[in-house]
This record gives C-alpha cells, sequence and structure tokens, in this order.
C-alpha cells in the first residue's frame, strides 16, 4: 500500500527477514552492512525496530527505539534453545539491539517486568503500549463452515471445542494441559469436550514439543480421541475455529501479551487462561485462570467452564466488550507519542 506522504527505501538483503529471525539464524555481514548503508542515507529523526530480531546496526548519532515483546527466551531459555549455540545467536541479537537503543518498546506491565529482571533494561527507559485483534475477529451468530472443518479434523459435530493457537514449544505448557484435561475427562459430564491444538508445528530454530505430544497421545487412547491438530490455518479460517469454540485456552508459563486470547475474546469467546505472564492483564474478568504448574488447577478450570453454560454466556459478553477496548489505532498512537517524546526530548538536549 502506497501513502502520499511516505517515501520508500527498498533494500534487497541476501537472507529473508524470516530466515534471520530463528534461533540458529542471523543476518550475513553483507545484509547488514546495505542495509546500515541505506538507514545512513536517509534524513531520518528515528529508527524504529519492530521486533529485536529485525535490529540491524545504524549509525550512533541515530535515535533508536526497538520493541522487545517479551523475554520468554532468557526467562526460559532450556525450553526455548534446543542447543547453546542457537541461545548465543540469539542473546547477541538482543544484547546489541538493546544496547544500541535509546529506549525499549514493550506490549503489557508482565512483559516490561520480565525485561527489567531478565535482560536487565531499565524500567525507566521501557514504553508500554498493547496489541490488539484485527478487524477480521468478530462474534457470527452461526459460522457455516464449522461442521465441515471438523469433519476435516475429525471432530465430533455438538461437543464442546477448546482450542490452543500458538507454537508448540515446551514454555506453552501444553503437555502439562493434556494432564489437566485428562483428569476432567474423568468427570462424568465432560465427555463431550475435545481440544484443538492450531499452530505451526515446525519449532524453526526453536524447540518443539509437536513429537513428544504426538507420542504422547500415541499411549493413551482416550485422550488420543479428544485430542486434535491443524497445521496453520488462514485468519478465515481462524475466524471460524474461534467462533465454534467453546473456550480458547492459553496455558502458557508467560506471555508477552497473548494474542490467540485477544482475539478469541473479540468474537465472544471466554479463556481458559494461565496465571502468569500478561495473561491476567490482558484477559482480566473475561476467563477462567489455574495454575500452568498444576494439573489438578487446570482440571478444575475446565470442569468448570465446561459444566456452566451461563459462566460460558457470561464471560462471552465480557470478553466481547473488553476486547474492544485493545485496539491497533489506540496502539499506533501510543507509539507516535513515545516517538514524538523521545525527539523533542533530544532536540531540547
Amino acid at each position: 500500500m502506497a501513502w502520499p506522504n511516505v517515501e520508500y527505501v527498498r533494500v534487497y538483503p541476501q537472507r529473508p527477514l524470516t530466515e534471520s529471525a530463528t534461533a540458529r539464524n542471523r543476518r550475513s555481514i553483507v545484509d547488514m552492512l546495505q542495509l546500515y548503508k541505506a538507514v545512513a542515507s536517509c534524513p531520518l529523526d528515528l529508527m524504529f525496530f519492530p521486533a529485536a530480531y529485525s535490529w540491524f546496526p545504524v549509525p550512533r548519532r541515530l535515535l533508536t527505539l526497538v520493541t522487545l515483546h517479551d523475554a520468554i527466551p532468557e526467562h526460559f531459555p532450556k525450553m526455548v534453545f534446543p542447543d547453546w549455540k542457537s541461545r548465543m545467536f540469539w542473546n547477541l541479537k538482543v544484547k546489541l539491539a538493546v544496547w544500541q537503543s535509546d529506549r525499549v518498546l514493550t506490549v503489557s506491565q508482565a512483559a516490561k517486568k520480565e525485561i527489567t529482571e531478565f535482560i536487565g533494561v531499565q524500567a525507566s527507559l521501557i514504553d508500554v503500549i498493547s496489541e490488539a485483534p484485527g478487524p477480521i475477529f468478530r462474534k457470527i451468530v452461526d459460522p457455516e463452515s464449522a461442521p465441515e472443518f471438523r469433519e476435516h479434523n475429525n471432530i465430533p459435530l455438538n461437543t464442546n471445542l477448546i482450542v490452543y493457537v500458538g507454537g508448540m514449544a515446551p514454555h506453552k505448557n501444553i503437555h502439562r494441559f493434556l494432564d489437566g484435561l485428562s483428569l476432567a475427562l474423568k468427570h462424568p459430564d465432560l465427555e463431550d469436550v475435545h481440544l484443538l491444538l492450531v499452530g505451526d508445528y515446525a519449532g524453526a530454530g526453536f524447540h518443539s514439543n509437536y513429537e513428544s505430544l504426538q507420542q504422547r497421545l500415541d499411549q493413551d487412547h482416550k485422550l488420543k480421541k479428544h485430542v486434535h491438530f491443524s497445521n496453520f490455518v488462514s485468519d478465515e479460517q481462524l475466524l471460524v475455529i474461534y467462533n465454534d469454540a467453546m473456550a480458547v485456552t492459553m496455558p502458557s508459563l508467560s506471555e508477552g501479551f497473548g494474542l490467540p486470547a485477544i482475539e478469541a475474546m473479540a468474537c465472544g469467546v471466554p479463556v481458559l487462561a494461565s496465571n502468569r505472564g500478561s495473561l491476567p492483564e490482558v484477559v482480566g474478568d473475561a476467563g477462567v485462570f489455574f495454575d500452568p504448574y498444576n494439573e489438578d488447577s487446570i482440571s478444575r478450570a475446565i470442569i468448570k467452564l465446561s459444566c456452566d453454560q451461563q459462566l460460558r454466556q457470561q464471560l462471552g459478553e465480557i470478553a466481547q466488550a473488553r476486547a474492544e477496548t485493545f485496539t491497533w489505532p489506540k496502539a499506533a498512537k501510543l507509539t507516535m507519542g513515545f516517538m514524538e517524546s523521545m525527539i523533542d526530548k533530544h532536540e531540547r538536549n
């Protein structure tokens, strides 16, 4: 999309950003020189990096703002990185990005606290915005393609569906959620509860629990009947999945924000949420919380929401109203305000 007041400077690196962003990878020296020269040739007031892995060296005279979405790799390194080499490269990327930046942007107060504790950035140098659901996510009374999707993924019709959306890394805590679900399924009224895991199975240089999850289910035939996998889906498909769900779950040991939670909430869907990281901050009164380290706590939360239709309806209404308070224009306005404040302070000095 072209904007009349925006000048585009195009650089064509040898290695795509998505490839450089993985734990084992990095930008080539040639690419960094290309990008450095492109920035150095422009009369910029401020350089903004929307993520640490998009960072590259820029002239020291240039004001720089970098976004750290969380400090999960630093908080749980053994759960994120498969080896010391990938951990070393990741830490180097983040440390260099923070070292050259004048300020840091993040997406929740919980993430700010984690960044201060595990990366060592002073709290006074961190500004907080939030994320928001995309405009596509909304409540649909009767999603027409839901039965077709269920049939394609072997999910029985007319059953209560819990949906997980995200990666399969160990810190996402899916194994322990399965422990809680297995306990909950012993309840006489929960035979019709199913779990759908939506996400990319590949780790992209990070740990992935996909194979161990499959092995776990192969050894537990009863649980296997209630758990289903769906690889990456489009936003259009995800809209249908959310609207077909009884609840969305986020059992993570930590989240910087928890975008699937707010997307589901925009669809009027309550959240079965871990009580760690940013999730209490984001979900608020729109969910049922549990201790992610305790399978009994997880089981009780599943039973509570599954057995109380009135509670689900009430939380769904709260969820939809709360999601409306999270908007991308609000996030953009806050971000622009922080940028202008940086520039004003720099010019005064």
